[in-house]
């Protein structure tokens, strides 16, 4: 595998997934792949390449065009499905869980390379078998030193995909991550929102939303110091995330001591429930403040709102409920939950 740099493929040899009911281009083939330090799998039909490629999940597929069960053709669609549905999975899990540094980027780029090796040559198989989502296509005989050299710039292009999705996705953290607290930030808060508002207005269903203040916290920043209120915010932050009990549920800093979390479809009773147990847990964290009015220990003032979403209202309706709430409970003497 010499002849790469600057592009490092993966430490471990790469997976062939190798479907050809032939079964002496299977063993040609292997014996091939491996002088080159690759790690081969074989299957002998379209039906079993979906199945290993779920259970393997190969680097390349180097895939025979007529089969019997199924054929190339049609496997290669189902494989670039497959690479579809994981991709819009690993959005999914990115969408709620960047904003808290939990994405697992590797799982962003799923489109393995698929490599047709048929006895077909003519226009319209070749046509047939990119339309299909095969990225590269050689014909049989097979031509020795062609074909390695290609997999080796398929799994060139993979590995350097893959190195900029990261790069990508860390840009696009960095944008919606709080840097101190890891929490979502205003930015991601805002978007989220609005998000969540439309989805919900079409399924008529409920959003609420929880807005929580560190109570005195600027007199806790004047007498411990500004490092000792960052760490407060970090363990408060981590509290508030630990009792989000939803997967959808958004956590995020919403400026200063102040948090904010996002609860899609959740009725007023669940979202209190929640911001009763985020209460207890700052609390039991037993923080010590004695410049605070209302508790040895830091405390939590929060509002709690929930709206259906319409088309006639907008996310501003529901933040401004909670802040109102938010206020109340201030207002009546910190350290409580008021609900709207």
């Amino acid at each position: 595998m010499s002849g790469l740099s600057p592009f490092s493929l993966p430490k471990q040899p790469p997976v062939i997934l190798v479907a050809d009911d032939d079964k002496t281009i299977r063993l040609l083939l292997r014996e091939a792949m491996e002088q080159e330090g690759y790690r081969v799998v074989e299957v002998a039909d379209g039906k079993q390449c979906l199945d290993a490629y779920e259970t393997v999940k190969p680097d390349i597929v180097l895939l025979d065009a007529i089969m019997p069960v199924m054929d190339g053709f049609t496997c290669c669609k189902h494989l670039l499905q497959i690479a579809r549905n994981n991709l819009m999975s690993a959005l999914a899990n990115f969408d709620t869980d960047s904003a808290t540094g939990n994405t697992v980027i590797s799982k962003l780029w799923e489109r393995t390379p698929i490599l047709m090796i048929t006895s077909l040559n003519d226009a319209e198989s070749v046509d047939r078998a990119f339309e299909a989502g095969a990225s590269d296509y050689v014909t049989k005989p097979i031509h020795w030193a062609v074909l390695r050299q290609r997999l080796r710039r398929l799994l060139q292009q993979a590995q350097v995909y893959k190195q900029l999705e990261a790069a990508n996705l860390a840009l696009q953290q960095l944008a919606n991550v709080d840097g101190l607290t890891g929490l979502a930030n205003r930015r991601r808060f805002d978007e989220y929102l609005n998000t969540q508002w439309i989805n919900l207005a079409q399924e008529e269903s409920p959003l609420s939303l929880i807005l929580c203040d560190i109570d005195y916290f600027k007199f806790y920043n004047d007498q411990y110091g500004h490092p000792a209120g960052d760490v407060c915010l970090q363990r408060v932050g981590a509290v508030l995330s630990k009792n989000a009990q939803k997967h959808h549920d958004l956590v995020a800093r919403y400026g200063g001591e102040e948090f904010a979390v996002v609860m899609p479809n959740t009725h007023a009773a669940g979202a209190f429930h929640v911001a009763t147990a985020m209460q207890a847990g700052v609390n039991n964290l037993q923080i010590v403040h004695d410049a605070s009015a209302v508790n040895e220990y830091v405390t939590l003032s929060i509002g709690v709102a929930t709206l259906i979403p319409t088309w006639e209202s907008s996310p501003s309706d529901l933040i401004v409920a909670a802040d109102k709430a938010l206020y109340t409970a201030k207002a009546e003497g910190r350290n409580r939950i008021i609900l709207r």
